[in-house]
């Protein structure tokens, strides 16, 4: 790995060029008050920014470690050269026209390539790139202005947006940032390169990545590992969608998939907290720099009202989220701090009989927090608009939740149910008391999954099965599907399952054939994509006249006869989509008739384990039924995973020319798993 130090911990900083964008960037390391010397570099200016201006960077009094690059795409080339010659640290680069502007300049390409060469090793950050703010050095290369201030250590938060980077800085969530960055058109360095250079700051807590994009699938796995092993959390707000799930209507799999879900695995996988939202990143980051993980994810809830405490509740159904009923440390603890008149749950309302006894709420918040099966509480309170009400008091809130915090040793969250309602002034306040100020219910209690996620042990899983083909293949958009009959062929040779079957190869062939089969038999019209909607399939046919009287509605001219999977507890859907950005995404689900409707997957990248497999058929809502429910036989979960396993031998076999495998259903029975159907769809290549 490049190391970035040079670059993103200056001691020394200079300006190239002579516009408003680059006097912005002198002026903000003067007012964050940058230690090291900014030297502005023009060649007809006397100063910039305030700043005495040399004419040229042969005239500097030494070598820059941190360059900003703010003149036209020419001269950025001519200029990244002469830094590299005289050994600068590292330049971010300002200008755009480069690779992003392909299609409109027609000669981004070139001149991107010539960027590249100019660099060498060399790092450069862009171009076409806002830079980075260092804020625990007051080191900005950065254009514009800014909402943050200095710290002492905070997380370092990374987006491929600038101007998302810029409203990042103007949060009010007491978010303490250590580094805010973008990463432009990524021609050197990535987000993954620099995420984990920032993470080696030792003030670095945690990072925050926006994504709209994984280009360097092993950078990314990289970063995750080098996070892993400096016991450092990321999070991620995921957009952008992959055009790779779109492409294949032939099959379910492609619509369970939907056009994020390598993204999502992939994520899961490395052991990146994923969110939703901007807020909800922010919250994560803030929990985790505060608290860190979590030993799990039990929650004590308290508050002054019903309302508060039900609306906690319900927030985090669908959450991996506990509020575990209270023992009875806990129930003897808030008995003696409450009285005989308060109900004793959790979520707790602990009414308003105590307000203003500041000890008394302290006693209540450790009592609750007490239990063993507690990792964290969170304190549910809004406090009032100083410029219309007083919040004087709330005091009590602040001392009590202080006093237990320290009491217990255990993070105690301050959560607003509104944002507007827990200002940067209780903000501070709060942290100072050892309190965790949060905003949103919702975002609070994703934040908390999140972190309990972390606080499991991981264990690094393979690397993933690159997605992309190999250079100099050729994807024309025409793909060869394989039959119902040639794609069962390829998967039993590699363990799968598969019914006994003839292919019978004319109308005229069929009686002869139907004579010779063991009832009951399915019959199948081959060719069809979904053959149940095209009136291409006949089950539990018993003898030969009717296999005849079925085929008489069907289309087609070929057929297959099988042997009909009796006995069946479920039928899954077992997927796998070539996605060029992630991999290759297994989809696991309910299957047959039922797949789109029901709508219940979940997704892995392969390679993949049994363990894991086995993880994803828990998590599916038919999982009661595949365990036998109400007494009713299970499946055979050992053949299901050999199910799964030989598809995957199939796939990791031919991953070169695979796009897509599908089988659905695959019949489950308390003894068997079998593929009643089957698609094999290959992309067409170079050879």
């Amino acid at each position: 790995m490049r190391d970035l130090s040079r670059l993103f911990q200056p001691r020394s900083i200079a300006v190239i060029g002579g516009g408003a964008w680059c006097a912005n960037v002198i002026e903000q390391c003067a007012k964050m008050g940058f230690a090291g010397p900014v030297w502005p570099v023009h060649p007809t200016r006397s100063e910039l920014g305030g700043v005495a201006a040399y004419a040229s960077l042969d005239d500097l009094p030494g070598v820059p470690d941190a360059v900003f690059i703010g003149v036209n795409r020419t001269l950025t080339i001519e200029t990244v050269a002469r830094l590299r010659a005289m050994g600068a640290g590292g330049a971010v680069c300002f200008a755009s026209g480069f690779r992003e502007a392909q299609a409109e300049t027609g000669d981004g390409d070139s001149l991107q390539e010539a960027l590249l060469a100019a660099a060498g090793e060399m790092p450069i950050i862009g171009p076409n790139c806002y830079g980075f703010i260092n804020y625990l050095d007051g080191a900005l290369l950065w254009p514009d202005q800014h909402g943050g201030e200095r710290a002492e250590r905070g997380v370092a938060v990374l987006t491929q947006s600038s101007n998302m980077a810029i409203n990042i800085t103007m949060q009010a969530r007491a978010l303490p940032l250590a580094y805010v960055g973008t990463a432009g058109n990524q021609a050197q360095i990535g987000l993954s390169e620099i995420g984990a250079a920032m993470l080696e700051d030792p003030r670095v807590t945690a990072l925050g990545l926006h994504i709209e994009g994984i280009g360097d699938l092993r950078a990314f796995e990289a970063l995750a590992a080098r996070a892993r092993a400096l016991g450092k959390p990321v999070v991620a707000l995921k957009v952008g969608k992959s055009e790779q799930a779109q492409k294949a209507a032939v099959s379910h799999t492609a619509s369970l998939a939907g056009s994020d879900a390598g993204a999502r695995a992939l994520l899961r996988r490395l052991g990146i907290g994923q969110v939703e939202s901007l807020p909800g990143l922010l919250e994560a980051l803030k929990l985790l720099h505060f608290a860190g993980p979590l030993a799990s994810n039990g929650v004590a809830s308290m508050s002054c009202s019903g309302g508060e405490a039900s609306l906690m509740a319900d927030t985090g159904l669908g959450r991996d989220i506990r509020f575990p009923p209270l023992d009875e440390g806990q129930r003897v603890g808030l008995r003696a701090a409450l009285g005989p008149m308060v109900a004793l749950a959790n979520p707790l309302d602990y009414h308003t009989f105590i307000w203003g006894d500041g000890a008394a709420m302290g006693r209540t918040f450790a009592a609750m927090m007490g239990g063993e099966e507690i990792a964290m509480g969170c304190l549910v309170v809004d406090f009032p608009r100083i410029d219309r009400c007083s919040d004087a008091a709330w005091d009590c809130v602040l001392e009590g939740a202080g006093h237990a915090a320290r009491a217990v040793g255990k993070p105690l969250a301050l959560v607003a149910t509104l944002p507007e309602a827990l200002s940067e002034r209780v903000a501070a306040r709060a942290i100072a008391e050892g309190l965790i100020p949060m905003l949103g219910l919702d975002e609070t209690l994703c934040a908390i999954e999140i972190a309990a996620r972390m606080g499991k042990a991981v264990v690094p899983e393979p690397l993933t099965l690159p997605g992309a083909r190999e250079p100099g293949a050729r994807e024309t958009g025409v793909a060869h599907v394989l039959s119902e009959a040639e794609a069962k062929a390829a998967l039993a040779s590699h363990g799968l399952a598969v019914p006994r079957s003839e292919r019978v190869e004319s109308r005229a062939a069929l009686g002869e054939a139907a004579a010779r089969a063991a009832y009951p038999v399915v019959l199948k019209s081959e060719g069809l994509a979904h053959k149940t909607e095209a009136g291409g399939v006949a089950l539990g046919l018993k003898d030969a006249a009717g296999v005849t009287q079925a085929a008489g509605s069907m289309p087609g001219e070929t057929f297959l006869i099988e042997e009909m999977i009796e006995g069946g507890v479920a039928e899954l859907l077992i997927g796998v989509v070539r996605d060029p950005a992630h991999g290759f995404v297994l989809t696991l689900g309910a299957g047959g008739t039922l797949t789109e409707i029901l709508r219940d997957s979940g997704s892995l990248l392969l390679p993949t384990t049994e363990d894991a497999v086995r993880d994803t058929l828990h998590g599916l809502r038919i999982a009661p039924v595949l365990a036998g429910y109400r007494g009713k036989p299970g499946a055979d979960m050992g053949a299901i995973l050999a199910a799964v396993m030989a598809v995957q031998d199939y796939v990791l076999a031919h991953a070169d020319e695979i796009d897509e495998v599908e089988i659905n259903p695959l019949i489950v029975t308390p003894t068997r798993a079998v593929a009643a159907d089957a698609l094999i769809r290959k992309g067409d290549k170079d050879e």
